[in-house]
């Protein structure tokens, strides 16, 4: 077999560094540099003073709570909820689209649809399956009833008139007036009214008064 030869480099001489190592630039100090930048910076102006930040505005005033629902009637949208309009006929996107809400086919569906109240599709309407009985007399008058009783806030000698019980509240103005016996009345009053009772018109006279009918 034949023996490889080892070759060797020749080595550095001693105390010799390489080019490329020797020629790089020694770098700065840094704390010299600092001490430097320092005496600069104290030269410089004070910077300008900031202006005051502007104060927030106050927060709204909340909404006042709403007491607590105690059945369907007292249910209602939040305080300051709003919905968006159903608008039809817009796509299938909208969830209202195709038949826009009418449904499939049939009179209803069609534009100009009406109907006259109480119309149940041709069958027999409810105001005419119900029974009918009695009428309403359109010629009836309707009185504002005043008791004996009331008329005991009045003083003695005082004239009583449809202005003067309504101005108590007792009737209204634009309704006839009928005085019945309810109660007593111990003081003599000139009643001015559109109708007595046998009962009362005798208790007012019992008591020194005077009743006085209004025609109508």
């Amino acid at each position: 077999m034949v023996e490889k030869k080892k070759t060797t480099k020749p080595a550095a001489p001693a105390g010799k560094k390489p080019a490329a190592k020797a020629a790089a630039p020694k770098k700065a100090a840094p704390k010299a540099q600092k001490a430097a930048a320092a005496p600069a910076e104290k030269l410089k102006a004070p910077a300008a003073a900031r202006p005051p930040r502007p104060q927030k505005k106050a927060a709204a005033p909340a909404a006042p709570a709403r007491p607590a629902a105690t059945g369907v009637h007292d249910l209602a949208p939040a305080a300051g909820a709003t919905h968006y309009r159903k608008r039809v006929g817009r796509g299938p996107g909208s969830g209202h689209g195709k038949t826009a809400g009418r449904g499939y086919k049939g009179q209803k569906s069609r534009t100009g649809y009406r109907h006259l109240r109480g119309f149940e599709g041709g069958q027999m309407p409810l105001h005419r399956r119900v029974p009918k009985r009695g009428f309403t007399n359109i010629f009836r008058v309707e009185y504002d009833v005043v008791n004996l009783s009331d008329l005991d806030r009045f003083e003695a000698g005082q004239a009583v008139n449809p202005d003067t019980l309504a101005a108590a509240r007792l009737s209204r103005r634009n309704r006839p007036v009928k005085i019945l016996g309810d109660g007593q009345v111990g003081k003599a009053l000139t009643v001015s009214a559109h109708k007595f009772s046998a009962n009362a018109q005798a208790k007012i006279e019992a008591a020194g008064g005077r009743c006085e009918v209004i025609p109508r």
